[in-house]
């Protein structure tokens, strides 16, 4: 069985989808309608931008989607997923190649959650951190007692899990974790405490979005960040979208259940190779392979 699995926020690049711009009718397309429902050219700061553009939460999030939507819809017939997962951000790409969400209507949700998030992001200093080489259990316990919220927010593989909260929570926990034998813990380079209860205004924001936007019973089911499990029900699927905003992201569970599941096969669909990676640090024999190198062969 193929899952194909659709990466989040920190995946971009400059030049990211120029291939797929250069080469498809379809690609350029999509990338022009896109431009239009956003209002501004994305298209130009993600072939031509820099770094720093490339990293506005309201330019990253639209551009991840587009180059993972974009790419699955080049793949034409060769898209065949039998599960489909996105970390984060990824959830909503996922979510139309799998045919609950309209390529529009979603790019319309990423575009509001992008520009909700930030705005949360600037109510109150936050940050996230990546804790590796302890295990899940000691990172939950230490963040609990720590004065402030902090909290888990994404657990990426074993031993790789990444905390969230405000800014003096997230650098007290980084302390006493790295006392607690962590291999590192490292303050990330991000807008703000994603999937933390910070988030809270943006999930309301989003919320009221979502309730106007039609879903369609997927053609395959999508594993969810916030219940790890196959989701097919339209409604179902709807809540835990809007819960993904202030619950952690469940990765590892993810990851664990496709294969429970019977996954054979993992397509990562969109820039980078982080997912991948994941993957094998749960499986080492999985094959993995990146929807790019099949958009090239066809």
């Amino acid at each position: 069985m193929k899952a194909y699995v659709f990466p989040g926020q920190g995946a971009q690049f400059s030049g990211m989808g120029k291939d797929l711009y250069d080469n498809s009718d379809l690609a350029k397309s999509l990338f022009s309608k896109a431009n239009e429902i956003l209002g501004f050219n994305i298209t130009k700061i993600m072939f031509e931008g820099t770094e720093e553009e490339l990293k506005q939460t309201k330019v990253t999030q639209p551009a991840i989607f587009l180059h993972s939507t974009i790419l699955a819809a080049c793949l034409g017939d060769e898209f065949k997923p039998d599960m489909v997962a996105g970390h984060s951000l990824g959830e909503f790409s996922a979510l139309v190649a799998n045919g609950t969400l309209k390529f529009e209507d979603a790019l319309t949700l990423v575009s509001k959650r992008a520009l909700a998030m930030q705005t949360a992001c600037e109510i109150e200093p936050s940050t996230m951190a990546a804790i590796l080489g302890l295990e899940d259990t000691i990172v939950e316990n230490i963040c609990s007692e720590i004065d402030g919220i902090v909290v888990a927010a994404n657990y990426n593989c074993p031993g790789q899990l990444v905390i969230s909260g405000t800014t003096a929570a997230v650098e007290m926990a980084c302390s006493k974790l790295t006392e607690a034998g962590a291999k590192r813990a490292m303050i990330l380079q991000v807008g703000g405490a994603f999937h933390s209860p910070l988030m809270e205004p943006a999930r309301e924001e989003l919320a009221a979005a979502i309730e106007k936007t039609n879903f369609n019973t997927p053609k395959c089911p999508i594993y969810q960040n916030v219940t790890a499990t196959a989701i097919i029900d339209p409604e179902e699927i709807k809540q835990n979208l809007v819960a993904q905003l202030t619950a952690p992201v469940k990765w590892t569970q993810i990851m664990n259940q496709m294969l429970t599941d019977g996954a054979s096969e993992v397509i990562e669909v969109g820039p980078g190779k982080v997912l991948q990676g994941l993957f094998k640090k749960v499986d080492r024999s999985i094959p993995c392979s990146s929807a790019e190198l099949i958009k090239n062969e066809i």
